[in-house]
């Protein structure tokens, strides 16, 4: 089983160092580049200190803006913040759907995992989830050494998408890149379990239950949501990459030298 380098961060969810992955041509991904985490609104002092020591020097928030008004990230000094929204801002219309869609989830067991589907297939299709990633890796490809993190809520979904971009440009395995994904889901055991005791709490149903654990959770069905479209709508991830979200050869090679350790000369 694949097993990521996970961050010992106290109040900081799902942080993994990228590093170790190997990419294209045997070269394995740089430690101490890319970092995968969920949102920073908690961090504590020795949270902030490991990841100075860590070598941190930028955050990208891939959240909403109201989601960053509501908990904004705690930013160590000296470390550049940028704020790049995969599903832009939340409109009240946008409010007005999602209390709607939540009635459903009392009375259909699929409804959660419905949204979570729809999720994926809109970060993929959607204009502006499309310029927010592009905007994300022309923002790899400019930092030129340091830790960057970027994250979302719980970095699984938005962190998730944006993951499997980067690796997949770096020449991970498919597969490992799934397994990557899918760890998510061990990394969030306790936040899971705090939701479901939640609902339980306030007397919902055994099909909210069901619902927030579609939710929580990262799923192969959500992944293949966005890769089947991928290869159905922009004939193919490579396609995808190059055509869409606009990463040309130039750029490619540059990430690759950027994150990929250098090649061993041969004996």
């Amino acid at each position: 089983m694949i097993r990521p380098n996970i961050l010992p961060l106290q109040h900081v969810p799902n942080a993994r160092d990228l590093g170790g992955y190997v990419g294209f041509d045997g070269r394995k991904i740089k430690m101490h580049r890319l970092l995968r985490t969920g949102k920073l609104c908690q961090m504590t002092k020795e949270d902030e200190t490991f990841l100075i020591n860590y070598g941190l020097t930028r955050i990208v928030d891939l959240r909403s803006p109201k989601e960053i008004e509501l908990a904004p990230d705690v930013v160590p000094a000296g470390v550049e913040h940028i704020d790049n929204p995969i599903h832009g801002n939340q409109s009240a219309e946008t409010d007005q759907k999602i209390v709607q869609l939540k009635k459903t989830y009392t009375k259909d067991q699929y409804a959660g995992f419905k949204t979570m589907c729809h999720q994926y297939h809109s970060s993929v299709s959607k204009e502006y989830s499309q310029k927010a990633f592009n905007s994300l890796l022309n923002i790899f490809a400019n930092t030129k050494d340091g830790a960057i993190i970027f994250h979302c809520s719980e970095g699984k979904d938005r962190t998730g998408l944006a993951t499997v971009l980067i690796l997949y440009i770096l020449g991970v395995d498919m597969e490992t890149i799934r397994q990557d994904y899918l760890f998510s889901n061990l990394m969030l055991g306790n936040y899971q379990a705090k939701m479901n005791q939640k609902i339980i709490d306030e007397g919902g149903s055994v099909i909210l239950r069901a619902n927030v654990r579609s939710l929580a959770s990262v799923a192969n069905e959500y992944l293949d949501t966005a890769l089947l479209l991928i290869d159905e709508k922009y004939d193919g991830i490579d396609n995808y990459i190059k055509n869409v979200l606009k990463v040309d050869d130039e750029m490619i090679q540059s990430l690759r030298e950027l994150y990929l350790e250098p090649k061993k000369a041969s004996k």
